[in-house]
């Protein structure tokens, strides 16, 4: 299976990491030989079609901070180029999520369509912002479109409510979508300042570059759109939410919640409305997760509330769930 890796930063080195210390597992078990024949990050690329040497990339990243410089040539090209140029089997796109208008990730996506490649994404921005019209487009193209690590990171969350639940009719869902506020709002409920709070989640590196994406409810809102549309076959886009974060979050609020047996939690719901905003949750409620935990309840029509809890992001994380839809588009190809 040829690879076009476009993005190699933390997760684009955990996933090099991972299919390197699993190559002799996944063949054997599962007959997947994956080959990575391009990769780019934000100043060049690497590109060998016979199959690029995974440890050589990372020690030439670590070394440089670039993979351009892999070959004797430094080598230019984007990852649009990439994808443009490079005949491939599947294109995953790990860059920066971006939720103005979503590049470079758009084009990656749309591009690697339209030549046929299946697309495994964990970059949200292209979704939040266009869900509907790239299932469309792959239907259109008959490739196999992938995204679950876009939420919940390692937790199958996306895989639990179509899979688990399938048969099911799930009438609501809500829950705890973004790790970096559960943190910092479980330092303020422990006796921390919001100010304090962020600091230290910063010092962690938990709060993204641009931290108004986790502050101001962004990244929540995003996989909001994506769960409403993949669980609930609703045509949504980031706009349809509305969106409320937790800079406005008062120590005042966290002593009354405490008051009443309660945490404030930042809350993503999909019920009649859809929407991102700070509530009381009670102690006693399983949504009531503390760290950086994720957690999501999804209410069916007959088998009632079901809480899935775990991790949320993570470079290994969130590099097992694009090995996890490998392995689904290795199955599904198979079959054909």
């Amino acid at each position: 299976m040829r690879i076009i890796l476009c993005g190699f930063g933390v997760v684009g080195q955990s996933l090099v990491k991972l299919l390197n210390s699993r190559s002799d597992d996944l063949y054997a078990k599962y007959g997947l030989k994956p080959r990575i024949i391009a990769v780019s990050d934000s100043k060049g690329s690497a590109v060998d079609t016979a199959g690029l040497s995974l440890e050589k990339l990372i020690e030439v990243k670590k070394k440089f901070g670039t993979i351009k410089n892999y070959g004797n040539i430094k080598n230019n090209m984007s990852g649009i180029d990439l994808i443009k140029n490079i005949d491939a089997d599947v294109m995953i796109e790990t860059t920066a999520s971006n939720y103005k208008d979503a590049e470079p990730g758009m084009s990656h996506i749309i591009t690697a369509m339209k030549r046929k490649m299946h697309v495994i994404s964990v970059n949200k921005g292209p979704l939040a912002l266009a869900f509907p019209s790239l299932v469309e487009l792959a239907t259109y193209n008959q490739v196999i479109f992938k995204f679950s690590g876009t939420v919940g990171g390692g937790t199958p969350i996306l895989d639990y409510a179509k899979n688990s639940l399938r048969g099911e009719r799930i009438m609501s869902f809500s829950g705890i979508l973004n790790g970096t506020t559960n943190y910092i709002l479980t330092n303020m409920t422990n006796g921390s300042s919001f100010d304090i709070a962020l600091k230290d989640a910063k010092d962690k590196g938990y709060v993204e570059a641009d931290e108004s994406l986790d502050l101001d409810g962004l990244d929540a809102a995003a996989k909001l759109v994506i769960l409403a549309n993949w669980v609930m076959d609703m045509k949504v886009t980031l706009p349809d939410i509305d969106c409320k974060g937790i800079r406005n979050v008062t120590t005042e609020d966290i002593k009354k919640a405490i008051k009443n047996n309660c945490s404030i939690k930042l809350i993503a719901s999909c019920d009649k409305e859809l929407k991102v905003q700070p509530r009381q949750v009670s102690i006693d409620d399983p949504l009531c997760v503390n760290g950086t935990l994720n957690a999501i309840a999804f209410t069916s029509e007959h088998s009632g509330t079901q809480t899935i809890i775990g991790k949320g992001a993570g470079g290994i994380e969130t590099a097992s769930s694009i090995l996890r839809d490998l392995l689904e588009i290795r199955q599904e190809i198979a079959k054909i």
